[in-house]
C-alpha cells in the first residue's frame, strides 16, 4: 500500500517549514502568492490531505455545520423536503472539505441541548436554522451562545405580509436570512382551483406553530376569498403520508365533501389519491388532488400530482454557501432565491358539473391528531 503523504513530506518537496506549508493550506496571511502556489501544487501532486482534527487543533474551527431537526424520524423519512435540502449542503460542503453534523430531536428541551452541546464541544461552527416557529425561541438562544446561524426564511416576516426585494421583511434579526417566498406558489394554486370552477375545497396544512404553515394557509384562504370562494375547510397534521390519509378519509365522511384537496407535501397527496381510489372516486374527475415541493415521485405517480415547486436543493446549496461566508467573515447578507410556482399536471381538472357557490362549512373539521 502506498503511504500516505504528510505535511513533512510536502514541506520538503516544497523545500519550505511545515509551519509555512500549514499557513498555506489554511489560506493564513504570511505567505507569499508564488509560495503559496508552489506549495499548493506540491500537494496536489502528492495527493496530501490534511488531517481534520489537525487543522482544527491549528485554527480552532471544526470544519462542521450543524442542522438540528425537530421532527419525529419517521416523518421526516417521508419529507421530500429534508432529503433534497441536505443533498444541496452536501454538494457545496463536500468541495470545501466541510461536513454536516445532523442531529434529529423530538422534542423543544432536547432541541435546546444539543444546541448547547453543540456550541460547548465546538462541535461545529454555524447552524442552520429551519421550521421557523412564530417567535422563534432558537434565535435568541443561538445569539446568546454566539453560535453563527442562516436561517431558512425570513423570522420577521408575519402571514399576509409581503417581503422586501432582498428576502427580508424590514425588522432587523441578528441572522442572515436565505427565503424563497412560497406564496407565489401558493396564490397561483388557489387561482387555478378557482378557475376550475372549484367552490368546497379543503386545505391540508403542517403544525400550526410553523411559520409556513400559516403563512400558506393565509395566502391561500385570501386568494380564494378574492376570487368570491368560500373559505377553505383547514386539517392541521404533523405531514405525515399517514395524516394524509387520514385527512382524506375524513374530508371526504362531510355531509358535503371537497371538490378538491390541497395537501402541504407531495407524500400527503399521494396517499390522498390513495384512498380517494380505495373509495372508488376518479382523480380528478370527482376529486382534485394538489401537493407541495414538487418532488420527483409526483411526476411519476397516476395521475400525475399538481404541485408547488419550491426546489430544495437549491435553497440547500445556497443556505450553505451564505453560512460559509458567515462563519469565514463574521457577515453575510440575507439572499433571495426565485419564489416558488406552480406545476400544473393531471390530478386537477374543472367540477364534474356546475354547482355555483356552496355555503362555507359551520364548523372546522376536527384535527387529525
Amino acid at each position: 500500500m502506498k503511504r500516505k503523504a504528510t505535511i513533512t513530506d510536502v514541506a520538503r518537496a516544497a523545500g519550505v517549514s511545515k509551519g509555512l506549508v500549514s499557513f498555506a493550506l489554511n489560506d493564513r496571511p504570511g505567505v507569499s502568492p508564488d509560495t503559496r502556489d508552489r506549495i499548493l501544487d506540491v500537494a496536489r501532486e502528492l495527493d496530501y490531505r490534511p488531517s481534520l482534527s489537525a487543522r482544527s487543533l491549528s485554527t480552532r474551527t471544526s470544519y462542521a455545520l450543524g442542522l438540528v431537526i425537530a421532527r419525529d424520524p419517521e416523518i421526516l423519512g417521508a419529507d421530500p423536503f429534508f432529503p433534497s435540502f441536505i443533498a444541496g449542503v452536501e454538494r457545496v460542503l463536500s468541495a470545501e472539505g466541510r461536513a454536516l453534523v445532523l442531529s434529529v430531536v423530538g422534542d423543544d428541551a432536547h432541541e435546546e441541548t444539543v444546541y448547547r452541546t453543540f456550541t460547548s464541544d465546538a462541535r461545529v461552527d454555524g447552524m442552520f436554522l429551519t421550521d421557523l416557529r412564530h417567535d422563534d425561541p432558537r434565535i435568541p438562544l443561538l445569539q446568546s451562545l454566539g453560535m453563527p446561524a442562516v436561517t431558512l426564511g425570513d423570522p420577521d416576516a408575519r402571514a399576509g405580509a409581503s417581503t422586501s426585494a432582498d428576502g427580508s421583511g424590514g425588522t432587523a434579526h441578528p441572522f442572515p436570512s436565505v427565503v424563497l417566498d412560497d406564496t407565489p406558489g401558493v396564490v397561483e394554486l388557489a387561482r387555478h382551483l378557482a378557475e376550475l370552477g372549484h367552490r368546497r375545497i379543503a386545505h391540508v396544512i403542517g403544525p400550526r406553530r410553523m411559520m409556513h404553515a400559516t403563512r400558506r394557509d393565509a395566502a391561500f384562504a385570501g386568494t380564494l376569498a378574492e376570487a368570491g370562494c368560500p373559505a377553505p375547510i383547514v386539517v392541521e397534521t404533523d405531514f405525515t403520508a399517514a395524516e394524509g390519509a387520514a385527512a382524506t378519509e375524513r374530508l371526504l365522511d362531510l355531509a358535503d365533501p371537497p371538490t378538491a384537496i390541497v395537501f402541504g407535501n407531495d407524500p400527503m397527496a399521494i396517499a390522498g389519491i390513495g384512498i380517494a381510489h380505495e373509495r372508488g372516486l376518479r382523480v380528478p374527475r370527482d376529486l382534485s388532488v394538489a401537493g407541495f415541493d414538487d418532488s420527483e415521485l409526483a411526476r411519476y405517480v397516476f395521475p400525475s400530482v399538481t404541485s408547488v415547486r419550491s426546489d430544495p436543493l437549491v435553497w440547500g446549496e445556497q443556505a450553505a454557501r451564505t453560512l460559509l461566508q458567515l462563519v469565514a467573515t463574521g457577515s453575510a447578507g440575507d439572499v433571495a432565491l426565485p419564489p416558488a410556482r406552480l406545476v400544473v399536471r393531471a390530478s386537477t381538472s374543472s367540477v364534474p358539473s356546475p354547482t355555483g357557490p356552496v355555503p362555507a362549512p359551520s364548523g372546522p373539521v376536527p384535527s387529525t391528531h
